[in-house]
């Protein structure tokens, strides 16, 4: 569970646009995929309207609502539940193609793309 809710942290504080839904359309339709260094991976689908996804290497998937919050994102309404109800974050620019590092929340490093298509 503790990966869990770092990873979707992560893709929070990594990822999107800009402060508006309308700025975020890089995103919707598109994947952001997290690379872990030992191999582990997280997929993370942003929707239009407010939802949000998330699939883990290990098969664990993880369901949320994503808002914007001025100049953060933030995602509430985690399933399975965290330990959070709500967590925001700063946005971050990312287009198709990009990628970038990041930490999680415990500290680990990541290496994020997004990528281009809804990759399942």
């Amino acid at each position: 569970m503790l990966r869990t809710l770092a990873v979707a942290t992560l893709i929070v504080a990594s990822l999107v646009a800009s402060p508006g839904r309308t700025e975020m359309s890089s995103v919707f339709g598109n994947t952001v995929v997290s690379r872990y260094p030992d191999g582990g991976w997280v997929r993370h689908w942003f929707n239009p309207d407010g939802s949000y996804a998330a699939q883990f290497s290990d098969g664990r998937r993880l369901a949320a609502r994503w808002s914007v919050a001025g100049e953060q994102i933030c995602l509430s309404n985690m399933r399975p539940n965290m330990l959070i109800p709500r967590f925001c974050t700063r946005m971050v620019e990312a287009e198709v193609g990009e990628t970038w590092q990041s930490r999680d929340p415990l500290g680990r490093r990541v290496q994020n793309v997004l990528v281009a298509g809804r990759n399942p």
